[in-house]
């Protein structure tokens, strides 16, 4: 008789941040934190306008999608690889209301 493999216990309520979304990251202010995912270049099929540059993210580029914790899924944005690693420096370009 073959062996089955034990079941997995279920979790109930949300996943946690870091496991399924991305990982956390300080955002561009340094006062939030920010949910973090990569998307890679095959994934990004349409064009975005990174805030740290505010210049257009072609499709088929390769970039980072965040949103603040508190902010929620709704409020995420695309930056650019390297805008989102100088967020410190170089401060937002462009402000959504």
């Amino acid at each position: 008789m073959p062996r089955r493999k034990p079941r997995q216990e279920r979790r109930s309520g949300p996943p946690p941040l870091g496991d399924v979304y991305g990982r956390t990251e300080e955002g561009p202010g340094g006062d939030e934190i920010y949910v973090v995912r990569t998307v890679p270049g095959a994934r990004a099929v349409k064009t975005y306008r990174c805030p740290g540059c505010d210049h257009e993210i072609a499709p088929g580029v390769a970039h980072i999608v965040a949103w603040a914790v508190e902010g929620g899924e709704d409020d995420r944005r695309h930056w650019h690889q390297g805008c989102w690693n100088g967020r410190r420096t170089r401060g937002i370009t462009r402000r959504w209301s």
